[in-house]
């Protein structure tokens, strides 16, 4: 929790903003845009910039379909350098940046965030294996760690999926949430992450609940916040990562919509005070 609190020293449920970059050189819908994915990044991020947000994490979600961790290419990793690098760039006050390279780019991840200085990175599959609609994902701790430690990028903060949504886990059914997010604090994970089944679907308040007080390292939201049921989430999470609302319509696939992003941190403020007040 010291190197959580280390990162994100003023709010107890510090929001993460999602930029789901366009899809990158190589992918099956690359539109040869890139100077266009790179400029509408940079405007998402000052987007969440203008209305507070803690954080930013960059993903490539539109790669589809994903290929995983031995198969991506490093057009990926490059790309995505670049980008990370003209956000940050960008960015006028001191908003942390995070990283995520699906599928299972975890090592692709933290090369971004040691080149360009982000902070912390979402990684998938690192405790349990577990099958996913890309394949098979092995768990991968052990590599991760390591590998975080040989390139010297130890100040970047690894976030882990637990029970992961677009995943089956009947190979690990008889593994409870709260034994499996033990084992990710127990295999020096920086935090966990709960989700509900898909994109855009809610993690269930109950899972929060069991892990709250369980464990001693953060536990973050990965899916599903709206400003309808942030409440259910403030006062026990220590951060919620939020990307299909903020989108028009509430679609992770459509543009930033401003509007949202403002309404959401009002309440999101609105609550941090009333917390102040007590």
């Amino acid at each position: 929790m010291q190197r959580f609190k280390q990162l994100f020293p003023l709010h107890r449920c510090n929001i993460i903003g999602m930029i789901h970059v366009g899809a990158l050189p190589g992918t099956p819908k690359y539109e040869r845009n890139f100077d266009k994915i790179i400029e509408t990044a940079v405007h998402e991020a000052k987007i969440y910039e203008n209305h507070s947000c803690d954080a930013i994490l960059i993903e490539n979600m539109h790669d589809v379909p994903y290929v995983q961790d031995q198969n991506l290419g490093p057009e990926i990793t490059a790309a995505m350098t670049r980008i990370t690098s003209e956000v940050k760039r960008a960015l006028k006050t001191p908003t942390k940046v995070g990283i995520q390279i699906l599928a299972c780019g975890n090592r692709q991840a933290l090369a971004v965030a040691k080149a360009t200085g982000a902070h912390f990175v979402r990684a998938e599959g690192f405790v349990f294996s577990h099958v996913a609609d890309e394949g098979f994902t092995d768990a991968n701790a052990g590599k991760l760690l390591r590998y975080r430690k040989n390139i010297d990028a130890e100040n970047v903060l690894v976030f882990t999926d637990i029970k992961k949504k677009h995943s089956s886990h009947s190979i690990t059914q008889d593994v409870s949430l709260g034994e499996t997010a033990h084992a990710a604090e127990f295999f020096l994970s920086d935090g966990v992450i709960l989700t509900g089944t898909a994109t855009g679907d809610a993690a269930k308040p109950a899972d929060l609940e069991e892990l709250y007080g369980k464990i001693k390292i953060p536990v973050l939201i990965g899916s599903g916040v709206t400003a309808d049921n942030l409440e259910d989430y403030f006062d026990k999470a220590q951060g919620l990562i939020v990307g299909s609302y903020f989108k028009e319509n509430g679609n992770w696939q459509n543009g930033l919509e401003e509007s949202r992003v403002r309404e959401f941190m009002q309440k999101v403020n609105k609550l941090r005070a009333k917390t102040n007040s007590k």
